[in-house]
């Protein structure tokens, strides 16, 4: 499956962003797919994740509450809603995905659980 992440941009601190990352390829509703984020010098981080049907999610404890995703499998679309922005927000996100077969049965926070990616979208966040 091939990613692309898209809707990126600058916002002010308390504004809000949407993200979507669309795939094409294999038939989408056979992956999880989870939001990562990096800043220079920093690790990809997990930011959340969402189950095949769209009705498992997981945020990380910085996002919990501010972001919500959500996923259309008819339009093969993963979307991040981000709300309440603050300047640690800010970073190149990135749309992964992994194969259910493949996955377990616990929420994976690791980049090397995912094997296909996005080319990332900047989000910078002003005070």
């Amino acid at each position: 499956v091939q990613l692309q992440a898209s809707g990126g941009g600058f916002a002010e601190a308390g504004g809000s962003l949407r993200l979507s990352c669309a795939a094409s390829g294999r038939r989408f509703s056979n992956y999880n797919v989870a939001w990562f984020r990096q800043t220079p010098g920093l690790e990809r981080e997990f930011v959340t994740g969402i189950g095949w049907s769209g009705r498992s999610k997981t945020y990380s404890d910085s996002v919990k509450g501010r972001f919500t995703v959500s996923r259309d499998n008819a339009k093969n679309t993963v979307y991040l809603q981000m709300n309440s922005l603050k300047p640690d927000d800010t970073g190149v996100y990135y749309c992964a995905a992994a194969p259910l077969e493949s996955y377990g049965s616990n929420w994976q926070r690791e980049p090397n659980a995912y094997d296909f990616w996005g080319q990332g979208t900047q989000v910078t966040v002003s005070s």
